[in-house]
């Protein structure tokens, strides 16, 4: 019985195997037969990339890179070795209105010009000499490789996660609140991998601009307050910001219509604030006001799936072992949580 389980479980699984790629055979092998839209929309889909860093190495006239950039939470970057096909290119995206979010660079063929383990899906036409090991250099752990072969037909090839990371889900890494990660990759900066914003707090002796921060499915979570360095006297804007982990690229953005007083003259602000943030797999926790209660939020998308009932001005949460405990302040007003407007 045990044997006829297994072989059963094999075949469902081969079979399944077999559908996928006759589905992927017929319908982004042949690039004559679909547009360039048609073609993005079959690789993004093949690929099942959220956000992120999309590179496209022989982007000739720039319509399958513009096509790749499906919303805001992409940055297409296509790279070909010919002047006349990249000015082509350029003029194609600028006619879209999408230069910025999709660029078309130059490169020698041989060497990618980008920091290790930092895109979400390249898309390679024509290498050009660069060997795999250069091409899956670039490509993020769980990031996707589609090369298009002779016959038309596109190979899929997945990077698999990066042994020894951690993830750092609450404000003191976990729910045990040891702030000490059990990462054996991480080491002594050599470079830099992605710089994104703030870069400069809001005001020096004030609440800093950042007040959360935490990392989980290759995703950055962070509490920031948007609003003009000129002059803290302006008032804040609090969003709720996601980040791809390895290249920085803003995947969503919740507003926080009110959150504590960016006026508070200690830099860190009260000790509850970085608590209310927690992300574990694909989901976050998060009070999205200072008096709000807590939701859940889709993490690819930014969504609300859930706000708890009973929750509101929730000051702290932790996740363990698949249980979401939420700390309630019950008697807000003692709390004059509006003492600083």
């Amino acid at each position: 019985m045990v044997r006829r389980k297994g072989l059963w479980t094999a075949i469902c699984v081969f079979a399944a195997a077999l559908v996928a790629g006759g589905f992927w055979a017929q319908h982004a092998s042949g690039a004559s037969d679909s547009s360039p839209t048609e073609t993005a929309q079959q690789l993004l889909s093949a690929a099942d990339v959220h956000g992120g860093l999309i590179v496209h190495l022989g982007c000739g006239d720039g319509q399958l890179t513009a096509a790749l950039h499906a919303d805001d939470g992409y940055l297409v970057l296509g790279l070909d070795v010919d002047a006349e096909r990249i000015a082509k290119a350029r003029r194609s995206v600028q006619s879209l209105g999408l230069y910025g979010p999709v660029t078309i660079d130059r490169w020698d063929g041989r060497h990618i010009p980008l920091v290790d383990d930092c895109v979400n899906l390249l898309v390679v036409e024509d290498a050009g000499s660069a060997d795999s090991n250069e091409l899956m250099r670039v490509v993020r752990p769980e990031g996707v490789l589609f090369k298009k072969g002779a016959d038309g037909r596109w190979q899929k090839q997945v990077k698999p996660p990066q042994p020894g990371t951690d993830e750092w889900t609450h404000y003191l890494h976990d729910a045990s609140n040891n702030a000490v990660a059990h990462d054996t990759v991480v080491g002594p900066p050599r470079h830099l991998q992605w710089v994104g914003s703030p870069r400069y707090s809001r005001h020096h002796d004030r609440m800093s601009s950042v007040s959360a921060v935490v990392s989980s499915g290759g995703r950055v979570f962070m509490i920031v307050d948007e609003a003009s360095p000129i002059s803290v006297l302006n008032p804040p804007k609090w969003r709720l910001v996601a980040r791809d982990a390895y290249n920085g690229t803003v995947l969503w953005k919740r507003k926080i219509p009110k959150w504590f007083t960016h006026l508070w003259p200690l830099k860190s602000g009260p000790a509850q604030l970085p608590r209310r943030l927690v992300a574990v797999g694909d989901r976050v926790y998060v009070t999205l006001g200072i008096d709000a209660p807590l939701s859940v939020l889709d993490a690819v998308t930014g969504k609300t799936i859930r706000t708890y009932e009973g929750t509101k001005v929730t000051e702290e949460v932790i996740f363990s072992d698949g249980v979401l405990f939420a700390l309630v302040n019950a008697r807000p007003e003692e709390s004059d949580i509006d003492c600083w407007k």
